[in-house]
């Protein structure tokens, strides 16, 4: 018996962020493939931006753990390598754009802000270690599953890797920039127009 038989379930809207795809030619997943992958799951209206792995889906799964199981044993099972997927609702992503707190205040030409997905909620213990790494290159903040990060001097020079993230907070992180994260928003609000 089917586990949705005799109940009926509404689509939501979820974005799936993998981590570290296509980055040095390791990892390789074209976006085709990952599509028919997601497909392949079930998944439905399944859009992708970029090579580096966002996914905007639709399932009427409401267990976003088990979402991201399914996703990451499909991927091993495709692909014959492990990638972390953080899953977010669509609710979700539209409040980690509004609580963005660099969105108040005058940004520098220079100034770029990313947005650290975290698998799950950091210990109040980990994001206190965060601190004693303050420095004047980059500011950021920590809000529920979301680390903002405001680089002056460019990701690629800031502390703020996801691998320094990982390791200091002790959860799976990936990282977008600003403009991703509102092209990924944009993409969801399409699907749910349509």
């Amino acid at each position: 018996m089917s586990r949705f038989e005799g109940e009926v379930r509404t689509m939501g809207i979820y974005i799936a962020l993998l981590r570290g795809i296509n980055v040095s030619g390791q990892k390789i997943i074209k976006m085709d493939r990952l599509r028919n992958l997601f497909e392949s799951l079930n998944y439905q209206s399944v859009v992708t931006y970029i090579q580096s792995g966002n996914v905007v889906f639709q399932t009427a799964e409401g267990d976003t753990a088990l979402i991201r199981q399914t996703i990451e044993h499909g991927i091993k099972e495709t692909f014959e390598f492990d990638v972390t997927v953080v899953v977010r609702t669509n609710d979700e992503l539209e409040e980690s754009i509004r609580n963005n707190p660099y969105d108040r205040i005058e940004l520098n030409a220079d100034d770029r802000i990313y947005l650290s997905y975290l698998a799950e909620r950091p210990s109040e213990e980990a994001i206190d270690r965060l601190l004693a790494f303050k420095n004047d290159s980059d500011d950021y903040e920590v809000i529920g599953r979301e680390v903002y990060i405001l680089c002056r001097t460019g990701y690629g020079k800031s502390l703020f890797s996801n691998n320094f993230l990982e390791k200091k907070l002790g959860v799976a992180a990936t990282t977008r920039n600003w403009q991703s994260v509102n092209k990924i928003a944009d993409l969801c609000r399409t699907i749910d127009n349509n």
